[in-house]
């Protein structure tokens, strides 16, 4: 980890806590982080998504591809 940039030390401290993460499409999702990879990948649980016309629904899990933030 010692080359890597500012935003991915971040997401890896952020590790068990709450985040929200935006995604290209628009979608807000808010949930406990439990795995990060420097490509951005990342495992959140407990999520609450927010869609882009402002619909709320909820997840146990999801897999966030790194490319799709």
């Amino acid at each position: 980890m010692a080359n890597l940039g500012v935003p991915v030390k971040l997401l890896h401290e952020s590790l068990g806590h709450v985040v929200t993460v935006e995604l290209k499409s628009g979608e807000m999702y808010r949930g406990k982080l439990m795995e990060a990879e420097d490509c951005l990948n990342m495992a959140m649980r407990d999520i609450t998504v927010t869609a882009r016309d402002g619909r709320v629904s909820q997840l146990e899990q999801v897999y966030i591809r790194g490319s799709m933030v």
